[in-house]
């Protein structure tokens, strides 16, 4: 599933080639994503301008005058830069047609949304209540320390939670809490302020590394000119069940924690 990484990966991919641009034309092959495609996108969205593209959590945000197009790429969504005219594959859904390309969505799992609002996209119902970005000023470890008082719920869930914080997606959890020494199942209003600002710092420190590489390559994810993310090559714990631990060599952990897999060293991880 692209994570928050990947989708900034595509944000800075697409980002110059559409804003300041007039919309020509689009196409919807296919409405039934997650949701339905709004069936006036077409009449919606032509002649208008890209004012912005900019992400919040996992969602891009098309801005123009009239309102703002919110577009998810799901479990196997890609968005790439294309030829007006360039052939459509079984899986490409969505056209978005400029005077010299063509924003294409792919999504072979249909799980991703194309949706309209003309409000600002922080009221829409599946944006306002997230929580702070974590790359962002907001996200501390005083933040999460006092978040976590008197709840009992793991750590690892605890970041994944998006109304906590958005875009901790499984694998940067995983390699976040294995650099911060600590325990993916430590009941998180156990954890002290000191090692709060420690995580946060390795979560920040993760997320930007792998936005350095262009996201990590797991099943379907590829960048918005179609090549792949190279982040999987810094992993040191996740998808690693039995190998050496990179820091004390005793065999990596695995456990579901919250339906999702975690990898973790049971020596180093307190």
């Amino acid at each position: 599933m692209p994570e928050l990484p990947e989708v900034e990966t595509t944000l800075q991919g697409i980002a110059p080639h559409i804003t300041g641009k007039t919309v020509r034309g689009v196409i919807v092959r296919h409405p039934r994503l997650r949701w339905p495609v709004p069936k006036d996108l077409k009449q919606t969205l032509t002649d208008l301008q890209i004012n912005s593209v900019r992400r919040r959590a996992k969602y891009l945000l098309l801005e123009t005058a009239n309102g703002t197009l919110i577009l998810h790429l799901g479990m196997s969504g890609s968005l790439r830069i294309l030829p007006v005219n360039t052939p459509p594959g079984t899986h490409d859904h969505l056209d978005i047609l400029f005077d010299d390309c063509c924003l294409r969505l792919r999504d072979p799992r249909r799980f991703g949304a194309v949706l309209w609002t003309r409000d600002a996209p922080e009221q829409h119902p599946l944006i306002a209540h997230l929580g702070p970005e974590p790359l962002s000023d907001a996200f501390t470890g005083e933040y999460l320390y006092r978040c976590s008082r008197n709840r009992q719920v793991p750590l690892k869930s605890f970041i994944m939670d998006g109304k906590v914080v958005v875009g901790v997606g499984n694998i940067y959890a995983n390699e976040s809490l294995f650099l911060s020494g600590i325990h993916p199942l430590k009941p998180c209003g156990k954890l002290s302020r000191k090692r709060f600002e420690l995580l946060v710092e390795n979560i920040k420190r993760v997320l930007a590394a792998a936005i350095r590489q262009g996201g990590t390559t797991l099943r379907d994810f590829q960048r918005e000119d179609g090549r792949p993310g190279y982040f999987n090559q810094e992993l040191q714990v996740y998808g690693k069940a039995g190998e050496p631990c990179p820091a004390c060599g005793k065999p990596l952990s695995q456990k579901r924690i919250g339906q999702r897999s975690s990898f973790y060293c049971t020596h180093c991880q307190r």
